[in-house]
Parts: C-alpha cells; structure tokens; sequence
C-alpha cells in the first residue's frame, strides 16, 4: 500500500498543461501511481472516492477531491476519464452476494461515470477503463490478442459486462479504450508484495502443473499505457496492458526465487486449490497467455519486456552508494 503523501508529485518545473482529469480508483496501487504521473505532467485531477478523507491524506492537496458525481455541475471542465475503480477479485469466495458486489462495484460505477460524461456540456474527449485478461476466461498455450473471444464462465462474463458498459460512451461521442490488464508488479502494491513473502520465507511454490500462463506487467509500463491511450487517438476499444514476454507460472515462481536468492520446492496440487477456493481457484491454477497486439501496433514502447529484469527493478538486491561505479 502506498503510503507517502503526494503533495510534493509534481516538480516545480511542470507547467500547467490546461488538461483536467477525471479519476475513479485512484487510490488504489495502481492509481496512486497514475496520480504521480499525470501530476508530473501538469494535468489537473479531479479524484472521486467513496472515502474523501482518506484520499485526502493519500493523495495531499495537489488534486480536486470528490465523493460524489452528483456535485459535479455540467459545466465542469473534464478531458479525459480514467476508470480504475473496482472491488479486489481475488480474496473472498465467489458466493453470489461477492459476485454481485463484483459486478456492481464497476458495472454501477462506469455507467454513472458514462452519464456524467453525456451530461457535461463538453463531453471528455476520451474514457479509459479498466478490465482485466479474465474477458479470455480459461485457455491453453494459444496466443491471445485482442480478437480473441471470451467464455461464458464468471470471470469472462464480469469482464464483458464491464467493457459493455464503458463501450456506451461511445455513442455519445466519448473515444473509449477498455485497458485488459494482467498481472500488475510494483514493489508497494498489487499481487507481488503478496507473491514474494513466501518466498523470502523459503516457501515459494509451485502452483498446479506450473505449466500455465501468466500475462504480467510492470506498474511503469502500466501507467505510460494509460497515458498513451489518453494521448493517441489511434487507440479504441480493447487494449491488451500485458507486458510482450508471458511466462508459465512455473517459471515466474523460478525467476522470482532467483531474484530473491530463495529456493524454490513447494508444489500445491491444483485439485487442492480448486477444493478450497471454487471457480476462483481459475485464477491461480488456470491461465491466459496474452500479447499486446493492439498497444505495439500502435507504437508503444514496453520498457520491461523481460520478467528478470522487471523483478530485478522491483525486487533486486540493490548495490550500497560506495561500490556503485560512478
């Protein structure tokens, strides 16, 4: 969890841009980051949060801060719309009720996101929304890229309902990207804080065959994509945020442990997983291997195509000042 106030973000070079940002989910992990980085560039932020208190003291005083879309006038200035928000998939079992906060918490929330944008008097010029890799559901070792279909299995079906909703805003004129992010790494947040404390414990693992995919991206290369479907016009529709290079999970355990100087002997059968965990066990045992067909063909640059070299920023033992070579 990112903890350090972002009231000193935005250098004091940075000139104002004269863009203002709409935010939902900002201050989540990956958010936070989003914050840091369009404050750098000038934009102005306009935060809606269920907790104006907390991201008060989260995100410091640089950003417009709102716990409600109602007290937005229809002559409020707004750009873009970046939609983050959405309760953690993975960690309470998918009973019906989780479900339905699942679905609620951002198919209700892009709806009135997409209502707002067709009640201001300039409507944004562009929407990007999260989704997620589940939209594939379950599959084998074939490449996906965004033409891939999706599956009538929960995962998939939360994902298609989600994008469905966003896609609205593009009927009444609002360019709509929906972001299919995977496996999001940074060092303060999301899945890898999680996946690495076994493993610095000497109990990392092996999960199921090993044998499936695992779609990643570094918390860097995420934030520049978010930043490049708002800027390039070129972009609509679904857009795969995956890094270039998918590993199995066998092998993202392996270069996690190397990373850490850890070994690495455990197995979890995946008959165990799915005992325990249901049709959320999909999520660890099952896979996708997704390419991001769209973001390249459009000319973005992944700083992180290699998962050794994204643990090793993240994660990697770190030289002291005094033997570092000048």
């Amino acid at each position: 969890m990112v903890s350090i106030p972002l009231n000193d973000s935005r250098p004091a070079s940075a000139a104002p841009s004269g863009r203002t940002v709409l935010i939902t989910g900002a201050t989540g992990f990956i958010g936070t980051h989003l914050v840091r980085r369009l404050l750098a560039r000038g934009d102005a932020l306009i935060v809606l949060t269920r907790s104006p208190a907390r991201a008060r003291k989260l995100l410091g005083q640089l950003v417009q801060i709102n716990g409600e879309l109602a007290t937005l006038s229809a002559s409020t200035p707004i750009d873009a719309i970046v939609n983050l928000a959405g309760a953690r998939i993975l960690g309470l079992p998918w009973t019906r009720a989780r479900r339905a906060v699942l679905m609620g918490s951002r198919i209700g929330t892009t709806k009135a996101l997409v209502a707002l944008g067709e009640r201001l008097e300039r409507r944004p010029r562009v929407l990007v929304s999260a989704s997620a890799i589940g939209y594939y559901g379950v599959h084998g070792d074939e490449p996906l890229d965004e033409r891939a279909a999706p599956q009538p299995i929960f995962q998939s079906t939360l994902c298609q309902q989600w994008e469905q909703a966003a896609s609205a805003a593009e009927h009444v004129g609002i360019r709509t990207v929906t972001l299919r992010l995977g496996l999001v790494l940074g060092r303060d947040g999301g899945a890898l804080p999680a996946l690495a404390r076994p493993v610095r414990m000497g109990l990392g693992a092996i999960i199921g065959t090993g044998r499936q995919w695992l779609s990643w991206i570094h918390i860097d290369d995420t934030v520049r994509l978010i930043e490049f479907c708002l800027d390039s016009a070129a972009l609509r529709g679904a857009v795969n945020a995956v890094a270039p290079g998918a590993v199995t999970q066998r092998a993202f355990q392996q270069q996690l442990a190397a990373t850490l100087h850890r070994p690495l002997w455990l197995r979890i059968p995946g008959p165990l997983l799915r005992a325990a965990m249901g049709e959320m066990a999909q999520l660890l045992v099952d896979g996708q291997r997704v390419v991001p067909a769209q973001a390249s063909a459009v000319g973005f640059q992944f700083r992180y195509h290699d998962l050794g070299a994204a643990l090793q920023q993240l994660l990697g033992r770190r030289m002291p000042a005094d033997q570092q070579q000048s």
